[in-house]
């Protein structure tokens, strides 16, 4: 098998929690939204954009925001601390976690409890 790259990965929020998604994902962390296919519009969410990678922003009717889950998504930064201070400034609340040899990093949850990590090389 011969896998080139990763093209996206799915996060799921709740029926209804679009616009408090985009706030946080668009507003705050400065992605951009791109159009979602029609025939997949009908199930709701939406789907973002960094360079050449995506995360799909799916609706779940069933979902669980207590549910504190380890599966995550992984941003590389230039700058921890300064992405640090932004999440702080904004009420985020953050987790140092284990630290790893060759990055320094730190993870957080966005509304909806979806785990998300910010890493910078050492």
């Amino acid at each position: 098998m011969n896998l080139l790259r990763v093209l996206h990965v799915q996060i799921m929020i709740p029926a209804g929690a679009e616009d408090e998604a985009r706030a946080f994902y668009c507003g705050l962390l400065g992605l951009r939204e791109v159009e979602k296919p029609e025939i997949l519009k009908r199930r709701g969410g939406f789907w973002l954009e960094h360079g050449d990678f995506q995360i799909h922003v799916g609706v779940e009717a069933t979902f669980d925001r207590t549910k504190q889950r380890r599966e995550h998504v992984a941003f590389l930064v230039p700058d921890l601390e300064a992405a640090r201070a932004e999440l702080v400034a904004a009420t985020v609340a953050l987790t140092d976690g284990d630290q790893l040899p060759d990055f320094k990093r730190f993870e957080f949850r966005d509304p909806f409890g979806n785990r998300l990590e910010l890493l910078q090389a050492r």
